[in-house]
């Protein structure tokens, strides 16, 4: 691995819950804005998790503790993974069997609420892995490699090529960021703090360890959006960072103008927009590898 590499993983792990916060800050603003309100200060998502990690910690099932700090130390390989330059079908794989993680930690605490929430995870997760599969399919399809590297460093504009399999992709981070309409295991909403789905049994420090991944998880998501528009073109980090900025906002413009739906039409509504945008243009990509 060479020097940029690791300083990559380094700072990766020191700035994204700094970046993921500031992010959920904005989201916060904007929301309250698309709702003529004020809305908290930017900084309020940190001001929570710092106020969460002062409470008096009460274990409510210590098997919940452990899950949740491996669900984060997941997490955290995966993006380090990521901008290491691996392979990036290794890194989905790795941020699923942290998924499976946050699955035990809802059913470990034995309550009604979150295990209903721990099962919605589950089925959220059979929702959005085609989705991430065919991306990482179609990566390999376009620059013949699945290592985030070679992909960042190519002559291709990769987008020009998967457009099919961007739509896909961002069409099911409204799952993977807990957004609306597709929030069915659980919410970042206020108005569900009592009774919030699988981290409603989840408290003081088990609570911040679940944000922190959070913000982790949605800084990763956000990097794979710009894989699609960077290249070994130095300017196209521009477009990268303008495509991720304008994906962000489209989520939390989704997020406030929708009504959460079932799980069962969450799943048909994202197999149909996966299958069709994505698996057409896997089908053009092979007729033109075939040509």
């Amino acid at each position: 691995m060479n020097t940029y590499r690791i300083i990559s993983v380094v700072a990766y792990i020191i700035l994204a819950p700094f970046i993921g916060g500031l992010l959920e800050g904005f989201d916060r603003k904007i929301s309250a804005r698309m709702q003529r309100r004020v809305g908290p200060p930017l900084l309020q998502p940190f001001y929570d998790v710092i106020k969460l990690w002062k409470k008096q910690i009460i274990v409510v099932s210590r098997a919940q503790a452990f899950a949740l700090i491996t669900y984060l130390a997941l997490i955290v390989l995966t993006g380090a993974m990521f901008f290491a330059g691996t392979d990036i079908l290794m890194c989905f794989f790795v941020m699923s069997t942290g998924a499976t993680f946050l699955y035990f930690a809802a059913v470990a605490a034995s309550s009604p609420y979150s295990t209903i929430g721990a099962n919605r995870e589950l089925i959220q997760m059979m929702t959005y892995e085609p989705a991430v599969l065919l991306a990482c399919v179609g990566f390999y399809l376009a620059e013949g490699s699945f290592n985030v590297a070679d992909i960042a460093t190519s002559n291709k504009l990769d987008i020009l090529y998967l457009p099919g399999f961007f739509v896909a992709f961002v069409f099911i981070l409204t799952i993977k960021m807990r957004k609306s309409p597709f929030d069915t295991s659980t919410s970042h909403h206020m108005h569900q703090e009592l009774v919030k789905g699988l981290t409603t049994e989840m408290g003081s420090r088990n609570l911040a360890v679940f944000q922190i991944a959070e913000w982790y998880e949605n800084v990763f998501l956000m990097a794979v959006v710009g894989l699609y528009f960077i290249n070994s073109n130095p300017y196209s980090i521009i477009a990268g960072v303008v495509a991720i900025l304008a994906v962000y906002f489209l989520e939390i413009l989704i997020d406030n103008t929708s009504a959460r739906v079932k799980w069962e039409l969450m799943l048909k509504i994202t197999w149909i927009v996966t299958f069709f945008s994505a698996g057409v243009n896997l089908l053009v990509l092979m007729l033109i590898r075939l040509g």
